[in-house]
């Protein structure tokens, strides 16, 4: 009976996740063709650094952030082509973060899509340069491709989820809590290191996928109540996402992932299923994705689509 029900659920969850990729994939094509155009008019570019662009943004990826950008948007009332100049902003933002993630200095990885990283492929400081240039591309493109109000309000979200309290201030705790600089983070995390290892990726991950949504719900003119509860949903799905790759990480091969796999305990990094084990770490994914849909019960019928991308983060295989 355990068995039957194992594969009954296994069957449920390849079901949605094929669902999601039929609804998405118009949007991920529109996503793809719009990065390769603003990366193709690029102008006053040295050869190498356009090199190294394109081979990082045009590497086989996800999408999720963009399509949540778009998908934020229609849900909201818009017309999701009309907020392609926002997905690819943020899709720029995230991969200038996953090129310096991947330094040396960082975590010091050699396969990010199944390539080699950037710094393998160029080397290091190709790789910050052609990071550096990702996240001003990223406001280059809102400032230009949007409605000067709009404009303005997607780069204040974007700019602060990038920075210092968000995206980099939550690397900085992750690198601390490997002990890089000695016992700076040796007190929070002997207090509460899943409150501390929530707080990190809250910011490192989180902070991104919540912009996602405030920047495509700016663009399809949401109210105030859309807006709120886009956040929250984004809040969950955000911290879901990062304990399923968690998990992962543990479960899964270099081959599966497209990257190197069971190296954060040999790093010392905290991970939920090294806190929680897989199982607990499953359940909170389960009970936050369930928290994400309940939020967005203000949509209405457009939630749709939003409600198959919270089960496609806890049912992903990559």
């Amino acid at each position: 009976m355990l068995e039957s029900k194992d594969s009954e659920n296994q069957g449920m969850a390849e079901n949605i996740q094929q669902s999601w990729l039929t609804r998405i994939t118009p949007m991920r094509e529109a996503v793809d063709h719009a990065l390769a155009e603003y990366l193709d008019g690029i102008v006053d570019c040295p050869q190498r650094l356009t090199d190294a662009l394109q081979y990082s943004v045009l590497s086989a990826g996800k999408r999720l952030r963009p399509i949540l950008v778009l998908l934020a948007c229609e849900a909201c009332g818009g017309e999701w082509r009309t907020a392609l100049p926002g997905g690819c902003a943020v899709e720029f933002v995230h991969v200038y973060s996953l090129i310096h993630d991947d330094l040396p200095a960082m975590d010091n990885d050699d396969l990010r899509r199944g390539i080699p990283t950037s710094h393998k492929k160029f080397d290091e400081a190709t790789a910050i340069l052609a990071g550096d240039s990702l996240q001003m591309l990223a406001m280059e493109v809102l400032s230009h491709q949007l409605p000067a109000g709009v404009a303005l309000k997607c780069c204040q979200v974007l700019s602060v989820a990038a920075g210092r309290s968000r995206l980099v201030g939550g690397q900085v705790d992750d690198l601390a809590a490997e002990g890089r600089w000695g016992e700076e983070a040796r007190g929070a995390l002997a207090l509460d290191p899943l409150a501390y290892l929530k707080s990190i990726h809250r910011r490192k991950t989180g902070a991104l996928i919540v912009a996602s949504l405030e920047i495509g719900a700016t663009i399809g003119g949401a109210s105030r109540a859309q807006l709120d509860c886009l956040t929250l949903f984004g809040h969950n799905i955000g911290l879901a996402f990062q304990i399923v790759d968690d998990c992962l990480d543990e479960e899964s091969t270099s081959d599966q992932l497209g990257k190197n796999t069971h190296k954060d305990g040999g790093l010392g990094k905290l991970t939920y299923p090294g806190l929680l084990g897989l199982k607990e770490s499953r359940q909170m994914a389960e009970q936050l994705v369930s928290d994400a849909i309940d939020a967005i019960a203000v949509l209405g019928e457009r939630k749709g689509s939003l409600v198959k991308l919270a089960r496609f983060v806890v049912d992903r295989s990559n």
